[in-house]
């Protein structure tokens, strides 16, 4: 189980997490999407890997991610 926060410190908690960026954990979302992974719309909701997802899966996941994170990189100049 895990979820994606950002945050310039560690969350810890609901106080720490209400401070999380909710505008880029959007931006990240969509970015997902368009590399044909669906995350959770809220960052308050939990991710969970299991049994059904395959080596090949999580890899695929891995390189969105990547590629979803360049694109912020790039969006933010």
């Amino acid at each position: 189980m895990w979820t994606t926060f950002f945050s310039q410190e560690p969350v810890t908690n609901w106080a720490t997490a209400a401070k999380s960026n909710r505008e880029l954990y959007g931006k990240f979302f969509h970015a997902m999407l368009d590399e044909e992974i669906y995350l959770a719309p809220s960052q308050f909701e939990a991710a969970f890997v299991s049994v059904a997802h395959t080596e090949a899966i999580i890899e695929q996941t891995i390189e969105a991610s990547r590629k979803a994170f360049q694109a912020l990189s790039e969006q933010a100049g």
